[in-house]
């Protein structure tokens, strides 16, 4: 298994006979370089969406279209650019599974927000929500931009993921110290890595404090671009 950070909260998973785009976000993504977007995108099957926001859905009509590969996501949001975009869309709900070839993908509860922007204000494009991703013998948990979570002990009850992808910037997601928290109370992972961090200045530039209260758990700060092989 091959993981790989497109900056922010955006990555690209190579497992088992799938490689997977979630949140892929280059329009307008300041951590991303330039003329690096063949490469992050080549060989993609699917695009996951956790939900709506530019600075993670931008770029998920385009890519489906240039690249012929379905969007899986949020029922309301997959229904609405059916609608409207000639694109392949999987549209699933909270707690429903879909098999992507030999990797299976759950969608789990998330605790933010979901809109998209138009000339008229924010419309709203379904629930925010996470993603567990099981295959070659791992479980990973995609938290999507949440909030610590009581649910988050039913996911570990029922997934039990080794590998956590948490949002950890703080300000619009929990901080690292929130997610430090919740990968230790909730869940047992063998390893850790952090997103939606130093992309703004108003974002958490660090992940120490998550590294220091999470002893035991290898907990990785790849840079953009860099994989990491599991």
């Amino acid at each position: 298994m091959k993981i790989t950070w497109l900056g922010h909260g955006s990555f690209r998973i190579e497992i088992a006979d799938q490689i997977l785009l979630v949140d892929p976000w280059f329009t307008g993504n300041p951590v991303f370089p330039e003329g690096k977007k063949e490469e992050a995108t080549v060989g993609a099957t699917h695009i996951l969406l956790t939900h709506g926001h530019g600075d993670h859905a931008t770029d998920a009509v385009p890519l489906a279209s240039d690249l012929g590969i379905p969007v899986v996501g949020i029922f309301d949001l997959m229904s609405f650019w059916e609608g409207r975009h000639d694109i392949k869309i999987i549209g699933m709900n909270k707690g429903g599974t879909v098999a992507l070839g030999e990797v299976k993908v759950t969608m789990v509860n998330a605790e933010h927000s979901s809109s998209i922007a138009s000339d008229n204000g924010p419309i709203y494009s379904g629930a925010e929500a996470g993603f567990m991703i099981e295959g070659e013998g791992h479980v990973i948990y995609f938290s999507g931009d949440t909030d610590v979570m009581a649910d988050m002990k039913v996911f570990n009850d029922l997934h039990k993921p080794d590998i956590g992808i948490l949002c950890a910037g703080g300000h619009f997601t929990m901080d690292m110290r929130r997610a430090a928290y919740a990968a230790k109370e909730f869940f047992d992972f063998k390893t850790v890595i952090p997103c939606h961090y130093k992309t703004f200045p108003l974002l958490e530039q660090s992940a120490d404090e998550l590294k220091a209260k999470l002893p035991g758990v290898d907990v990785l700060t790849p840079e953009v671009m860099e994989s990491v092989t599991l």
